[in-house]
């Protein structure tokens, strides 16, 4: 069974910060940069969709000027990426709530989406500002609003960009061994694959070792 949709949750930028003896946020601007060639490893290899848990509804309580530092990185490089996604015929889509996130940044993300909207390659969703919990809080929320019934299909049906498929492969760098509220519902039947190395020192061959490993497993779902 081929992978369709692989998610990473791209944990220890910031531990891996401290280990090189930079500060804390350079752990994100160069996680950054390895999702660059992550995304380009993806598109060769021809995976339909690739996604990104780069910021959770929980990491608005971290430190204020780290927080400031994420805002601005994704403030700064989201239309830069989404050109250079553009030219390689690749979709950028962004999953997540606009609570807390200030305009610019969301007309900005808007205008990324719009830039890759006609790409028949990878699409590279990012999760940012998600919650798995607030996803599903939303769309039963939107199913009420809409007069329907709440069922499996009504809430898949207001999911964050409902198009995007359910979760393959979930991956987590760092060795640490918990999917922290990442696609709850579109993960139910994914293949779980830990990975100790943090997120800033993973590569493009880390992408076919994944493949090998998703090619290895058998997926019954429940039957």
């Amino acid at each position: 069974m081929s992978l369709t949709h692989l998610g990473i949750i791209a944990d220890g930028n910031r531990r891996w910060a401290v280990e090189q003896g930079l500060p804390k946020i350079e752990g994100h601007t160069h996680g950054l940069k390895v999702i660059e060639q992550l995304v380009e490893a993806a598109a060769k290899m021809n995976i339909p969709y690739i996604t990104f848990y780069v910021f959770s509804t929980e990491n608005w309580g971290r430190a204020e000027a780290e927080v400031s530092h994420i805002m601005k990185l994704a403030e700064t490089m989201i239309l830069k990426m989404a050109k250079k996604m553009a030219a390689n015929n690749i979709r950028l889509l962004v999953l997540g709530s606009k609570n807390k996130v200030g305009p610019a940044l969301i007309s900005l993300g808007e205008k990324a989406q719009k830039i890759t909207a006609d790409c028949t390659g990878t699409t590279v969703c990012f999760c940012f500002n998600y919650g798995g919990e607030q996803e599903i809080a939303d769309a039963a929320n939107k199913v009420l609003e809409a007069g329907e019934q709440i069922t499996p299909q009504t809430i898949r049906k207001h999911l964050y960009k409902p198009e995007v498929p359910d979760v393959d492969m979930v991956v987590r760098t760092s060795g640490e061994q918990r999917i922290s509220g990442f696609m709850l519902w579109r993960a139910a039947y994914a293949e779980f694959m830990f990975i100790k190395k943090y997120f800033p020192e993973m590569t493009g061959e880390d992408i076919k070792k994944i493949l090998k490993e998703y090619e290895k497993r058998n997926r019954r779902f429940g039957k």
